[in-house]
């Protein structure tokens, strides 16, 4: 099979409550784009469906899966571990489906470490303030504070990471987000390069650890 028959992989991530998830919906949508499905440990929320949200096992079944390497990453995020299926997903990137993950730094920088056959495009989103992202957390997580102030506090080890994916934006407005985000997937695919405003994230970054 030709490289240009095969899938591409997108990979959004963001510290937690910054929009990923529901840029990733979005973008799967209205787009060619296969949701990865993340293998998790963590209990469902409210609005999650298994084996559409996520795939929901326990502990020592997620050990297992690593045990015998069926994960194309894998990570523990919040004390429960997340994993993308190598099955599933190079199946499906062999048909030539786009697929697009919803994973975090670490997720991501392994990936990149396998050195796949296929093209590999990454974006990290921005909250527009900690008082946004504090809002959105708290909206989320049913008015938990708790939960809310244990994922902030893992906000400034997250942001660190911006300069090792491809293109970074900041989600103040979900619509434009969306929109810069397709715009550079579309450049990207068809090898037109695009760059983004370092100086400027650079100087948002140094706003939000201040």
């Amino acid at each position: 099979m030709s490289d240009n028959q095969v899938g591409i992989i997108v990979i959004l991530s963001s510290p937690s409550g910054a929009g990923k998830t529901s840029l990733v919906k979005e973008i799967s949508s209205k787009n060619n784009y296969s949701i990865s499905v993340s293998h998790t440990t963590r209990k469902p929320r409210s609005n999650e469906t298994d084996s559409v949200d996520y795939f929901f096992v326990k502990q020592e079944e997620f050990k297992k899966l690593i045990y015998k390497k069926k994960f194309l990453e894998y990570a523990k995020v919040f004390n429960n571990y997340y994993g993308s299926s190598k099955d599933i997903i190079f199946k499906k990137l062999d048909k030539g489906q786009n697929v697009i993950f919803d994973i975090d730094w670490q997720g991501t920088e392994q990936i990149k470490q396998k050195k796949l056959k296929y093209k590999i495009i990454t974006v990290f989103i921005l909250p527009p303030s900690k008082k946004e992202l504090f809002k959105r957390l708290l909206n989320r997580d049913l008015h938990d504070e708790k939960n809310a102030m244990e994922r902030m506090k893992q906000f400034e080890k997250d942001v660190v990471h911006w300069e090792n994916y491809d293109l970074v934006v900041i989600n103040e407005n979900f619509n434009k987000c969306y929109d810069k985000i397709i715009k550079y997937l579309n450049s990207t695919k068809n090898n037109v390069s695009e760059n983004y405003d370092k100086g400027e994230i650079r100087k948002h970054i140094i706003n939000l650890l201040k």
